[in-house]
Parts: C-alpha cells; structure tokens; sequence
C-alpha cells in the first residue's frame, strides 16, 4: 500500500508539474488553441497563471514534505486540494461539453482520493 501511494503521489505530481509550467509558461493564446485548452480563451492571463502556480505548488506538495521529512501531513492536504482543483476543472470542462476531459479530471480526482485517504489513514507518516 506504501508504494502504491507514492506511485499515485508521483504521478500526480506529474500532472500537476505539467500542467503548472504551461499554464505557466506558455502565452494564453496558444493553449487556448490546443485541444482541451479553450476554456483559456474565456478567462484572464493572470487566472490562468494563478492556477499554473497552484498546480506548480501542488506538485511540490505532493512529493517534497515526505520526501524530506518536513510536514509531511502536507502530502493529503495538497491531495485534498487537487480534489477541489479537479471538481472546478471537471465543471469548466463539463460546461463546454469537453465529456473526454471531465472524465480524466475524474481519473485524477480518484487518484487524489486514494492518496489522501491512504495518507490521512493506515499509512499515514506519523
């Protein structure tokens, strides 16, 4: 179970790193132009650069308290807040009818859960 957490914790971190550097990096035009990125096109840059920060943080979060010892009850907080991240992605997306990326958001969302309620549970740090 220990090592299925840190491989759910990885590869959300993953996602979260990606997502976070170019929601960060990338001009809000060009992801507003790729597919799944249109919703961009409908809100600011510094939204979009607010949430690229956020998910940059959560991929810290996810890996970084454990991984150092410091905090680590951090790691099912930041799960829990990728759950929220997820509900608000999954009713952007559903409001456009985006239904393929509500379900990976959904997919995320699950891994999230997992993570936190492992973390938070039998196999907390403490």
């Amino acid at each position: 179970m220990h090592l299925a957490l840190w491989i759910a914790a990885g590869f959300l971190a993953t996602v979260a790193l990606v997502g976070g550097l170019s929601k960060s990096f990338i001009p809000r035009q060009k992801l507003a132009a790729a597919h799944g990125g249109g919703w961009t096109g409908d809100v600011g840059d510094g939204f979009v650069k607010s949430l690229g920060a956020l998910e940059l943080l959560a991929a810290a979060g996810l890996i970084l308290p454990a991984a150092l010892d410091i905090a680590p009850v951090m790691v099912p907080v930041t799960a829990v807040c990728w759950v929220l991240l997820m509900i608000g992605a999954m009713i952007t997306h559903g409001r456009r009818r985006e239904f393929p990326f509500v379900g990976l958001n959904l997919v995320y969302l699950s891994v999230a859960v997992f993570l936190a309620v492992g973390r938070f549970g039998p196999e907390s740090f403490s």
